[in-house]
C-alpha cells in the first residue's frame, strides 16, 4: 500500500532543488542590497534558511514555483518554518509587530510599528528577487508590486512602511534594475 504523504517526503532532489532556489534567492537579494548600499544586510540576508527548522521543512514542502511554507500551512494548518524565519529576518514585516500605547486607551493593543528605512530596501530588495525566483517565465516589473496590492499584507504592515514600500515598488515597475540606483536616495527623501 502506497504512503498517502509520499509527495511530502524529503528525498535528495527535493533538498537539492530547495537548496539552489534559497541560494539563487540569497544571491539576488544579496546583489540588489549591495546596489542600496546595505552591504551586511546582503551578506546575511535569509541565512535562517539553511537552519535545520528552515531547510528540512523548505525540502519536504519543496514545490519549485512558490514558498514552501504556504505547503506546510495546507498540510499541517501550520508553517514552523515561517514562524522561525519571520522571528529571526528583520526584513519581513511581520517581525514588526508590538504592543501599541495611544493616548487615551485603557489598555495597548497589538499590531504593527513602524519599520526602520533598511529594513524596509531589504524587504524591498527581497521582494523583488523573490518574484524572479519563483515566476522566472512571466516576470515583468510590475509583479512585485502587484504581489503587494493584490495581498492583505498592506492591512497589516503600519501605513508608513506600506507607504514606503509601495513607492519604492512603483519605482522598479517603471525604471526596472535602474531602480536601484534611486531607491535609497528616494527613501532617505521621505
Amino acid at each position: 500500500m502506497a504512503d498517502p504523504n509520499t509527495e511530502n517526503r524529503i528525498t535528495l532532489k527535493k533538498a537539492w532543488q530547495h537548496f539552489n532556489t534559497i541560494t539563487k534567492h540569497r544571491h539576488l537579494v544579496r546583489r540588489y542590497c549591495f546596489r542600496c548600499g546595505l552591504y551586511l544586510q546582503g551578506l546575511t540576508h535569509d541565512l535562517s534558511k539553511y537552519s535545520p527548522t528552515e531547510f528540512l521543512k523548505g525540502a519536504r514542502y519543496y514545490q519549485g514555483n512558490q514558498s514552501p511554507n504556504n505547503a506546510e500551512r495546507k498540510d499541517s494548518g501550520i508553517s514552523l518554518a515561517w514562524l522561525h524565519h519571520k522571528g529571526r529576518n528583520k526584513h519581513h514585516y511581520e517581525y514588526w509587530t508590538d504592543y501599541i500605547f495611544e493616548e487615551g486607551w485603557s489598555r495597548p493593543a497589538y499590531g504593527p510599528v513602524k519599520m526602520p528605512n533598511r529594513y524596509i530596501l531589504e524587504m524591498f530588495c527581497d521582494r523583488v528577487a523573490a518574484c524572479q525566483v519563483y515566476h522566472p517565465d512571466d516576470f515583468t516589473t510590475d509583479l512585485p508590486l502587484l504581489y503587494l496590492t493584490s495581498r492583505n499584507a498592506k492591512n497589516v504592515m503600519h501605513p508608513e512602511t506600506v507607504r514606503k514600500l509601495t513607492m519604492l515598488l512603483e519605482l522598479y515597475r517603471d525604471k526596472g534594475d535602474d531602480a536601484f540606483d534611486e531607491v535609497r536616495k528616494a527613501l532617505q527623501n521621505l
